[in-house]
């Protein structure tokens, strides 16, 4: 499936970010493991966003399961939903870069923008399941869609809100995006226990 291929190649996107020390930099073992210590933001970075696109693709996953037509608007919204996935490998390595730096706001305020606009995605795609018409299976799909949705709706907040944040206590808000996933894949398993009862 072409969105399942679209996940795999951004998680991929993110590990190729993670560069080895080269062999010319180092003169002893002491300085291999030096060097492998300072990747810490960039094994970080990838770590955050692979828990993200993990949930992202549970989530994504969950939602396909509720529907069985389609709609031009749904297609579009899948397609800028993917859009957001794909843009997060530039901004992991934009933070894994700075985040150890004076400079690390800017990515950090660029990496929760990123996650906004990944949760405008969402908000999209749930409102294209239900208008013009309902893209729903049944009584029970449309119940969880409308709890995701909710969350979803909640999201745009908290999102926006760490945006703010990020701006004056960039790595407060980098604490806060880490609970908001944790959250989130508690969620996302939630639903999909929820669906299979």
């Amino acid at each position: 499936m072409f969105c399942d291929g679209v996940f795999a190649i951004a998680i991929t996107l993110l590990v190729l970010e993670i560069k080895v020390p080269p062999e010319d930099s180092v003169h002893s073992v002491a300085n291999v493991w030096h060097g492998v210590g300072r990747l810490w933001p960039s094994f970080f970075a990838f770590t955050l966003t692979f828990t993200i696109i993990l949930i992202s693709w549970i989530g994504h996953d969950n939602l396909l399961k509720l529907i069985n037509k389609t709609s031009s608007q749904f297609q579009l919204a899948n397609g800028f939903f993917m859009f957001t996935v794909v843009l997060m490998p530039f901004s992991t390595a934009f933070m894994a870069e700075y985040l150890n730096t004076p400079f690390a706001q800017p990515a950090i305020v660029f990496f929760c923008l990123n996650s906004l606009l990944h949760n405008v995605g969402w908000n999209l795609l749930h409102a294209s399941i239900v208008k013009p018409h309902s893209l729903l299976k049944d009584q029970k799909a449309e119940e969880l869609q409308k709890k995701a949705r909710q969350g979803a709706k909640y999201g745009f907040i908290i999102y926006g809100a760490l945006v703010i944040l990020a701006w004056w206590l960039p790595y407060i808000t980098i604490v806060l995006t880490v609970l908001t996933w944790v959250y989130w894949l508690y969620l996302s398993v939630g639903v999909r226990d929820a669906r299979n009862k």
